[in-house]
């Protein structure tokens, strides 16, 4: 019983953490009305919907090309359709995977299995995890700066405890990973540029959503909040940030942007509905590399230290 539990408490807890914040959302949908829930999902036109999705369609071509420019810079010699597959897959295994992580190590295997240099996919991978994080960090306090008044320094002592525990070991091992691309810092700025398409894109739809439910909130607002959600999310105590995104967004909109509870959820719902439909071409290669992730396992007992 030790020995399995030892295997699993991660997921085990990963799955508690997901459905309490599943049963959480579904009081605060009964509290909030799923009669005026509907009403918002009625209220959202065609047209803006089509105008998310080409909005969706551009934030997942710049985080593939995020990637693949730190994986050419860095000597793989990938074609674009390459990345753009290993990407998909990675985020679609995401939706399921019981980590943060786990579409990287999807990513890293399916790389691994195109031939390309082990090392160097992996550097490449953090690299592209890092410069997403920074690209958030960039607009959190416009999120900070929000929540003062609600949360007062609860939000910047939490994120710093969790992110800055270790700031030395932090910007040690930060360093180690961008090691490769710092005689490249056009590569660099190429991706971080990639990774402000992506979240403008990202930020543009919540705008278009909100203003079709007859709300007007700041862009920079929006944006502040949901990198704030971002980092939320990030904490690993549910599977793919399920019910906590949702949550932790509807809560910052209601009380800090004042958007009713029923429209932030609705939002927050479609926003959730967007990041899983755009995932879905991953779909196609992912059971290839979970038969190498599986075979791997078998033989080493070892897979977990691919990352």
């Amino acid at each position: 019983m030790s020995t399995w539990w030892r295997k699993n408490r991660r997921l085990v807890l990963q799955s508690a953490g997901t459905l309490l914040a599943v049963i959480l959302l579904i009081i605060l949908l009964m509290d909030g009305g799923w009669d005026e829930i509907l009403e918002a999902f009625r209220k959202i036109e065609t047209a803006n919907l089509l105008w998310v999705a080409f909005l969706f369609l551009l934030s997942r071509l710049a985080t593939i090309g995020r990637w693949h420019v730190l994986l050419r810079a860095g000597g793989v010699n990938i074609r674009f359709k390459d990345s753009a597959l290993l990407t998909f897959t990675g985020l679609f295994a995401s939706n399921f995977l019981p980590t943060t992580i786990g579409g990287d190590v999807v990513r890293l295997a399916g790389a691994m299995q195109m031939g390309f240099d082990r090392a160097v996919c992996l550097a490449s991978i953090a690299a592209d995890r890092l410069i997403g994080m920074v690209g958030m960090t960039m607009t959190l306090p416009l999120g900070l700066i929000q929540a003062w008044g609600l949360l007062g320094t609860a939000p910047v002592s939490f994120l710093s405890l969790v992110w800055f525990k270790r700031p030395l070991a932090f910007f040690k091992r930060t360093l180690a990973v961008f090691r490769l691309w710092l005689e490249q810092p056009a590569s660099l700025l190429a991706s971080l540029a990639l990774t402000w398409i992506h979240m403008l894109c990202l930020f543009g739809s919540i705008y278009i959503f909100v203003g079709n439910l007859g709300n007007q909130i700041s862009f920079w607002t929006i944006a502040g909040l949901w990198s704030l959600t971002y980092f939320i999310t990030q904490i690993p105590i549910s599977i793919n940030g399920y019910g906590l995104q949702e949550l932790s967004f509807t809560f910052l909109m209601s009380n800090i942007a004042g958007l009713p509870p029923a429209a932030s959820l609705s939002v927050a719902a479609l926003i959730r509905a967007y990041l899983i439909l755009s995932s879905l071409p991953g779909a196609w290669f992912l059971p290839s590399i979970m038969a190498i992730l599986t075979e791997q396992k078998r033989k080493t007992s070892a897979g977990n230290n691919l990352l």
